[in-house]
């Protein structure tokens, strides 16, 4: 039966219209607040599975992440970035030559992020460890008796080339020299192995496989020297070995001795004598040895055995840099009395900033270095390489 009542009530000519039903769909305002959630997670997404810059090992970006204030009720227009070209990098100065931080502005996209702050080291100048071994052909002349140092056309220096990188800090800073490398096959393999890679090995030209032995200290990160044999007082009663440089040779004659020693192996930043108290107080003697060294990129390391010697000026002089040693720190063989040389050039270091000590490649002296090394280290002590605390009259 038909509602009259309400038909009553319907105006006559029309029909009665169905209610509508009220929608329970989603509104316009709870859409673009999903919308705007989609859109953050996204973003979130892409950043963290971009694929990260490649770092190379004496620069490191660091990201700086972008903070995104609230949007304010009533949003103002932002204001439009300058080119990257006409906002130049600003640094923060550390140290006169420690790192800097350079603050970068980026192209925003697959790159780095819009802001980064860059952190580079201009101490780490030398060759790349992973390829030390590999001789610089540019830096090679060719010999009768092997390859020789040589500058380079564009003025490098084996020196600069083959320089172990370290933190260009101004802290206190010890070098230690090994040297007799090559003499004897298992204690070479002991000291390339045990010795920290921030000590400095140095070869003797007599010795065998020194080119083997050169890539395998090399490849473990360590700055290599070559000892060449000057005359000591009593020679030939005392007698450094085969090609001894003398006081009585011509100085055609002693360039060839040194020749055949400078060619025995390559990738080294400089010489250091064996023996020679009399020699390097020569000045006749020691002044064509010194204007070579100068002439083909080589420092020059005084072991500081001898008082008399004339190497620091003759060095200024060529422009060879120059390292004289403070302390022979295994002159006695036991373990006690090479500690307290140790301690002793740490205390040097603490009052000059820099400390030199020498020593030979005794399975005692390894053992002994080693251990003090990763104490000193924990004191704030930084082992660097020769070439690290070297005058070096061409930066001077």
């Amino acid at each position: 039966m038909a509602d009259t009542g309400k038909d009553i009530e319907r105006p006559l000519g029309q029909k009665l219209q169905p209610k509508r039903r009220t929608s329970r769909g989603i509104s316009g305002t709870t859409l673009a607040a999903a919308v705007a959630v989609l859109g953050v997670i996204g973003i979130s997404g892409a950043i963290a599975f971009r694929e990260k810059p490649f770092r190379k090992p004496e620069e490191v970006a660091v990201s700086t992440p972008k903070v995104v204030a609230a949007a304010p009720a009533a949003p103002t227009p932002a204001p439009v970035a300058a080119p990257v070209a006409a906002a130049p990098p600003t640094s923060t100065p550390m140290k006169s030559s420690g790192p800097q931080i350079i603050h970068v502005q980026t192209e925003e996209g697959d790159g780095p992020p819009k802001a980064a702050i860059v952190i580079r080291d201009p101490s780490t100048l030398g060759q790349n460890l992973k390829v030390a071994h590999i001789p610089d052909k540019a830096l090679i002349e060719a010999s009768d008796t092997g390859p020789l140092p040589m500058r380079g056309a564009d003025g490098r220096r084996p020196f600069d080339v083959y320089a172990r990188p370290w933190s260009g800090a101004r802290g206190a800073r010890v070098a230690i020299v090994i040297g007799g490398l090559a003499v004897s096959q298992t204690g070479t393999q002991a000291a390339i192995a045990k010795l920290p890679a921030e000590v400095t090995l140095a070869f003797a030209p007599q010795g065998n496989s020194i080119g083997r032995w050169m890539q395998a200290a090399r490849q473990c990160g360590h700055e290599i020297i070559m000892q060449v044999p000057l005359e000591p007082f009593d020679y030939p009663n005392v007698n450094p070995g085969r090609n001894t440089l003398t006081v009585a040779a011509s100085p055609d004659e002693n360039l060839k001795s040194l020749h055949w020693a400078l060619s025995r192996t390559t990738n080294y930043t400089g010489v250091m004598n064996y023996m020679g108290a009399r020699f390097s107080a020569d000045a006749a003697a020691m002044g064509p040895f010194m204007a070579e060294l100068g002439k083909r990129g080589l420092a020059y390391i005084d072991d500081g055995s001898s008082s008399r010697s004339v190497a620091p000026d003759l060095a200024l002089k060529d422009g060879v840099p120059f390292v004289a040693g403070d302390t022979a720190i295994d002159a006695v063989q036991d373990r006690g009395e090479i500690l307290k040389k140790l301690d002793s050039l740490e205390a040097t270091a603490r009052a000059k900033g820099t400390a030199v000590g020498i020593g030979s490649a005794f399975d005692l002296t390894v053992d002994t270095v080693t251990s003090w090394i990763a104490e000193a280290k924990k004191r704030g002590i930084e082992i660097v390489p020769i070439s690290a605390v070297a005058i070096d009259p061409q930066k001077g």
